[in-house]
């Protein structure tokens, strides 16, 4: 899958009477959104219960050829929620962007991309997995629990600067 770059506009104009920024040049690129995701120590993710409740939760999150991966285990919550309903978001706060990403979560199966999320997992987080039979473990613990990696393919994004004054959108697809 080839990442595509999304289209990047402010977030409100001026009929919109809002305080945030109308100058087009305060218009973020996706590169600076995706180095957050990409430095972020972790995210918290949003799913929808069966019953339409919301639940968020703190993740951890690598970026992974040209997504962002989050993993949990596939008994959790988030991950039952998942099943039924695969959109989510993800939030971040960086140090010049707080971001909000819509998307849908994906669950891996593949073991060579399984191998390479564990190994950005790894990188990023000193986290030793180990890929076999189509599934992701942590041999380090009593069991060896089961991880499961799920990829999220945002459909949209919104970005909002230190300032408290500037908005980017950014919409895929």
């Amino acid at each position: 899958m080839t990442e595509t770059t999304p289209v990047a506009e402010l977030l409100f104009g001026e009929a919109d009477a809002t305080p945030f920024s109308t100058d087009e040049a305060t218009v973020k690129p996706w590169d600076e959104a995706r180095a957050c995701l990409e430095s972020a120590p972790k995210a918290w993710l949003s799913t929808v219960w069966p019953d339409g409740r919301a639940h968020a939760v703190p993740v951890l999150l690598v970026w992974a050829g040209d997504a962002p991966w989050i993993t949990t285990r596939p008994t959790s919550r988030k991950a039952r929620n998942l099943a039924v309903n695969p959109h989510c978001v993800i939030t971040v706060a960086g140090e010049t962007l707080d971001l909000v990403v819509e998307g849908n979560a994906t669950r891996a199966r593949d073991e060579d991309e399984l191998r390479r999320v564990a190994a950005a997992f790894g990188t990023k987080y000193e986290w030793e997995l180990a890929v076999r039979d189509g599934s992701v473990h942590e041999d380090g613990l009593p069991g060896s629990p089961e991880y499961g990696f799920y990829r999220v393919t945002p459909t949209r994004a919104f970005g909002y600067g230190a300032d408290g004054r500037t908005a980017t959108r950014w919409r895929f697809g």
